[in-house]
């Protein structure tokens, strides 16, 4: 069964940046980081950096990667994984959906 989980206005996603989402909130198991790139395409990520605990919501978008603040690991928008930088893993990624100008978690249950 597929359930939408609301997880934003979609106003409140930054262009080229990132929004933190509760993991209480989106019943995950980590926190999420609502990204948008600079063509205001929306993607969701595990928050958590693989090389270090840092908020990916609070790094920079840039070329279909998200940079995390910390040490610079950069993680693909699509699939999650690591491009370059500290991080010798991937993130999990989230399949959302917008609607009426609000982001959906889709979550297959």
């Amino acid at each position: 069964m597929t359930t939408l989980v609301r997880l934003a206005a979609l106003a409140d996603v930054p262009a080229a940046g990132g929004l933190r989402i509760d993991r209480d909130a989106a019943g995950t198991d980590d926190d999420i980081a609502l990204l948008r790139d600079a063509d205001g395409a929306v993607y969701a990520l595990d928050d958590t950096c693989t090389h270090y605990p840092a908020s990916l919501a609070r790094g920079w978008v840039v070329e279909g990667h998200v940079e995390c603040p910390l040490h610079g690991a950069r993680f693909d928008l699509r699939t999650g994984q690591e491009v370059s930088g500290a991080a010798v893993a991937a993130t999990r990624t989230h399949r959302v959906v917008v609607r009426d100008e609000v982001v959906y978690l889709v979550s297959e249950a």
